[in-house]
């Protein structure tokens, strides 16, 4: 599964808002911070406004700022409606279907019940939740993914 780079901006977005409740932000703070196309970003904040989440104010010393709690907002919703589809292989896009097995291959069912899942775990995730949380004395332990060139277990060369 690969989210579109309008909802990757979508999440960072609204974060940094929920990072910045003390003050409002402008488009170009977001841009400036993320290294991304202010245009393209602009299109993302309107999106915002039009769902709700985020309220624009205007004039001189305008910016954004959350229009919800950060315990309001659920990802699963957020990411359900900044994505365009969820065509995960050709056979989930009936207009533009060719493959010759449609019908007769289990492989779409599962990627489907996968999406699925992958929803379901958003859903239990709110904006507060991928907040940084205060740390306690000593350093936070870095995250490890295991990608497919790696075996749990196995040790980097």
């Amino acid at each position: 599964m690969r989210l579109t780079t309008f909802t990757d901006y979508t999440l960072r977005s609204l974060m940094f808002l929920a990072m910045n409740r003390d003050r409002l932000v402008t488009i170009q703070d977001i841009a400036d911070l993320h290294a991304i196309s202010k245009n393209h970003l602009t299109k993302v904040i309107h999106q915002l406004g039009v769902a709700g989440l985020v309220e624009t104010v205007r004039g001189r010393n305008g910016g954004l700022r959350l229009n919800r709690e950060p315990e309001e907002i659920n990802i699963g919703e957020v990411v359900r409606d900044s994505e365009t589809d969820f065509f995960i292989a050709e056979c989930f896009d009936s207009d533009h279907n060719s493959c010759t097995l449609d019908g007769a291959c289990f492989l779409k069912f599962k990627l489907g019940q996968a999406t699925e899942s992958f929803l379901q775990v958003l859903d239990g995730v709110t904006l507060a939740d991928l907040l940084p949380k205060p740390r306690s004395a000593g350093k936070a332990q870095p995250v490890k993914f295991i990608g497919k060139d790696k075996k749990a277990g196995s040790k980097a060369a």
